[in-house]
């Protein structure tokens, strides 16, 4: 056994496993310090994540640490499995590769698993977990991998640190690149603490008109949104509709807490209410008779019509993200709509039990297709409260 471990192909083990828990764990800080200056909710995320092995339980409307660990270990994992699968399993045609072929390479490989979990991994086998597909677009978890296989040009340096083989012939472009690193880390850092007070970098456009008329808006649809949730929760009589519940309330009120603080970063004061005339144009807003309809509904006849008028709602929602997706004028409203768009439609597949092939077809349309194209209107389809 301690042969084999000298042995060429047990260093390049060792040495994946090593370079595995570096690039997950500088993919997690990236991710941790990046996601709310592209609009996302880190907390919310890692508790989607969760949901991959450990199924539609961990679903909370304010996310516990246990969950949010939870989700990040798992990241964790297969961030690490991916290195060991490269470097390790495809050691043979991998190992031997230059640091800067391995950086051309890295891009394509973190299509590739990207691809593999959203398409195939998480919806389908083995997991067949539709959440994490339905709720994220595909393009986080591209950035996600490719931030991860950006460490993987450090591999044969660590082989050869690993091996005793030093002065490594890599030893300046290891020292470069992780300096690049280290640097990008600390600024990411450095502006993610800014923003968590309230300074997040300035708005980016010229009129701001309908920027802020956007924020408002959306904010207070959101806060409905959150009040539907929190009577699924308290009374819905299927538990993964429960559950389903809790996802859509963390979702709703995340993007609120996003709003508030790039209002409080970008403009003066607090995010204020919309405007009457902006009230009235809200599409999904339920009427305050609806409403009390719900709320008074204890009975079986509850879960239909919750899925009925969730997915109004949602599909009000769909209308005005595809709207800032077109007319927002900060990119990072824009990145924000189109994932409040998939989530949005997601979450609709999901009230109406959609899993397997059909919802990453569902998840896969909703990238691309704008507001009114998919998924179809199903408020006359709500489903018995049995899950299949």
């Amino acid at each position: 056994m301690a042969g084999w471990l000298q042995s060429k192909t047990g260093l390049n083990w060792r040495a994946a496993a090593l370079l595995g828990l570096i690039s997950s764990t500088f993919s997690t800080l990236v991710s941790q310090f990046l996601a709310a200056r592209i609009g996302r909710d880190a907390v919310v995320d890692w508790m989607v994540v969760a949901t991959i092995p450990f199924r539609d339980g961990m679903l909370q409307i304010e996310p516990s640490w246990p969950v949010i660990i939870a989700g990040i270990l798992f990241h964790q994992w297969a961030d690490f499995s991916w290195a060991v699968v490269f470097f390790g399993l495809f050691g043979r045609w991998t190992a031997g590769l230059r640091p800067r072929t391995i950086l051309l390479v890295a891009l394509p490989w973190a299509l590739f698993t990207s691809a593999a979990e959203w398409f195939v991994l998480v919806p389908l086998i083995p997991f067949w977990q539709p959440i994490f597909t339905l709720n994220q677009p595909y393009w986080i978890g591209f950035l996600v991998h490719a931030v991860s296989a950006s460490m993987y040009p450090l591999f044969p340096w660590l082989r050869d640190w690993l091996g005793n083989r030093l002065p490594s012939p890599h030893r300046r472009f290891t020292a470069v690149w992780s300096g690049l690193a280290a640097a990008g880390l600390l600024v990411l850092g450095i502006v993610a603490f800014f923003g968590w007070q309230n300074r997040e970098p300035p708005w980016m456009g010229e009129n701001p008109g309908f920027d802020q008329s956007y924020m408002r808006r959306m904010a207070a649809h959101h806060g409905q949104g959150v009040e539907l949730a929190q009577l699924a929760i308290d009374k819905a009589q299927d538990p993964y509709l429960r559950n389903l519940a809790h996802l859509m309330g963390a979702d709703q009120k995340g993007e609120i807490a996003m709003f508030r603080q790039w209002w409080r970063s970008w403009f003066e004061g607090d995010l204020p209410p919309p405007s009457p005339p902006e009230h009235a144009s809200m599409p999904g807003m339920l009427s305050a008779e609806q409403m009390e309809s719900l709320r008074r509904t204890n009975s079986a006849d509850f879960d239909p019509l919750f899925i009925a008028l969730m997915t109004t709602h949602h599909q009000g929602a769909v209308l005005m993200a595809d709207e800032a997706l077109r007319r927002a004028e900060d990119i990072r409203l824009r990145l924000m709509a189109h994932a409040t768009r998939h989530a949005q439609r997601g979450e609709i597949e999901l009230m109406h039990k959609t899993q397997g092939w059909q919802a990453v077809k569902s998840a896969t349309r909703s990238l691309f297709a704008p507001a009114g194209e998919v998924p179809a209107d199903r408020r006359e389809q709500a489903p018995s409260t049995h899950r299949h």
